[in-house]
């Protein structure tokens, strides 16, 4: 066996633990997540999508593979979403984002160096969103994010949504057992349907680099959201791969594959411009 080199014995020797954080939000609400902290102050931050929650498997399975390499990671619930505080709402978009913000504020005062976002399915759009707004976060990772957001939505609220809600002002939607999931408001319908991910996408600074991945099988969100990202991010890079579905199953370790590899390819560098104001 060869000599061990020097990162190799900076990742063996990477102290792990988990510990749980509470962070408020701009509303006074309590996000809740959990911080895997190894000896590094270099931080990922974890995002779930939508009905998920940071117990969502593929970030788990991501800060596992995060936290071996000897970078530390958090992965928290969006607000109204798993343990923290607030009303579920369907859209949401620019709240999460604003929800990601008080993340980041809250590590940057604790000397983290956030080096980068990564979010699955709506988590994609909320760091590509945060990334249009605050141009502080050297690297996005958006995963099986959605850039038609006015597709996907009638196999959700069922068909005449729109004419349904402009009457009812609300559309409930049941479990194939007839009971309640959740209420789709208007104002949250309209949130979904003003946020323009073209505009956002154009926005996200040069300095920004953006990894997006998508599954050729995504039985969710077609593979052709992820080409549209990858004509309208300036600093992209484009995976696709061939067999992975939306929930990447059986393909876990190339989705880590990656991401790691995409956060390796540059040192961690953060530059007081990127570094977040507080």
């Amino acid at each position: 066996m060869g000599p061990v080199h020097s990162d190799q014995k900076a990742k063996k020797l990477a102290i792990i633990c988990e510990q749980r954080v509470i962070i408020p939000n701009g509303h006074g609400e309590k996000l809740v997540g959990l911080l895997h902290r190894t000896s590094s102050k270099n931080l990922v931050i974890l995002c779930h999508g939508f009905q998920a929650t940071k117990d969502d498997s593929i970030l788990v399975d991501l800060a596992d593979a995060i936290t071996k390499e000897g970078i530390s990671a958090f992965r928290f619930d969006f607000s109204g979403n798993g343990e923290s505080d607030g009303e579920f709402q369907y859209g949401s978009y620019r709240k999460e984002a604003a929800d990601l913000r008080s993340v980041v504020l809250h590590f940057s005062e604790q000397k983290y160096d956030i080096i980068a976002l990564i979010g699955h399915s709506k988590g994609g759009n909320a760091v590509l969103l945060y990334a249009s707004k605050y141009h502080d976060v050297p690297a996005i990772v958006n995963i099986s994010g959605r850039f038609a957001l006015e597709r996907g939505m009638e196999g959700r609220l069922g068909k005449n949504f729109m004419r349904r809600i402009n009457e009812d002002g609300y559309i409930d939607v049941k479990n194939k057992k007839g009971e309640l999931q959740y209420r789709v408001s208007k104002a949250s319908l309209d949130d979904r349907l003003s946020t323009d991910t073209l505009f956002s996408s154009r926005a996200i600074s040069k300095d920004c680099r953006v990894l997006t991945i998508h599954g050729a099988k995504d039985e969710i969100v077609p593979a052709e959201d992820a080409r549209q990202f990858a004509a309208n991010i300036r600093n992209h890079e484009l995976r696709i791969m061939a067999e992975a579905n939306h929930r990447y199953t059986g393909h876990r370790e190339e989705l880590a594959s990656l991401v790691l590899g995409f956060l390796s390819s540059h040192p961690y560098q953060i530059t007081s411009r990127l570094r977040p104001r507080l």
